[in-house]
């Protein structure tokens, strides 16, 4: 477990001391924004992989015992963790992470109906779902941290993203959100539309989840389903 523990370390640490406002500063000044988020994706792409590997090496430690009834948990939860993944990078949301280009209309949040944070809460569910059938220590040390980092990354983001908007800004913006999934909708704050979604951005995260379930088995060596 000592090589784990280690990679765990370095990966918290990886992000936490960037996320320090003066060590950024520095950094960005130094060498550039795009060198630095350049950068920054390297390390973070070969922790990664050093923490899946560490992961894999590791002795397995039975903390409770497999059930075959905890197998279904991700595969029921996985669509709807890949399905907000997905429509969260793909939609525009200045509130939060997001890869598409173009205008957020509160008046339409789609994805951001659900979650401010669709990216971050498809992460949790991800890693919570498979610390349930995976009773081992070291399953738990990863899928427990994964779960703990997403769970940490809303109220970061919320803090970051107001202070670049401002505070009127913001609140108009995310008059029709929360942070907690669905809690903008059963508040009768957000409307819930799967058109606004997108059945392509739906598809496509459906997609994912297929794709997961044929390369499980090739990628981790154990099929998916109990």
């Amino acid at each position: 477990m000592t090589e784990l523990l280690l990679a765990v370390s370095v990966f918290v640490l990886s992000h936490a001391i960037p996320a320090l406002k003066p060590v950024r500063a520095g950094l960005v000044a130094a060498v550039g924004e795009r060198v630095y988020l350049i950068l920054y994706s390297v390390v973070t792409v070969g922790v990664i992989v050093w923490l899946g590997w560490a992961y894999a090496d590791a002795p397995y430690v039975e903390v409770w015992a497999y059930r075959p009834w905890t197998g279904w948990v991700p595969i029921i939860v996985m669509p709807f963790a890949c399905i907000l993944i997905v429509a969260g990078l793909a939609s525009p949301n200045p509130l939060s992470i997001s890869f598409a280009r173009g205008a957020f209309d509160p008046a339409w949040p789609g994805i951001v109906a659900v979650t401010r944070h669709p990216l971050m809460w498809g992460l949790a569910l991800w890693s919570a779902a498979h610390a349930v059938p995976n009773g081992d220590a070291a399953s738990l040390v990863l899928f427990g941290l994964l779960t703990i980092l997403s769970l940490m990354g809303p109220p970061s983001l919320d803090r970051k993203r107001r202070s670049r908007l401002g505070e009127a800004e913001w609140q108009r913006l995310a008059a029709p959100t929360s942070n907690v999934p669905l809690a903008a909708v059963l508040s009768g704050r957000a409307r819930l539309s799967l058109d606004d979604i997108g059945s392509a951005r739906i598809a496509a995260g459906l997609g994912l989840y297929a794709a997961f379930l044929v390369l499980h088995p090739v990628v981790i060596g154990v099929s998916p389903f109990p």
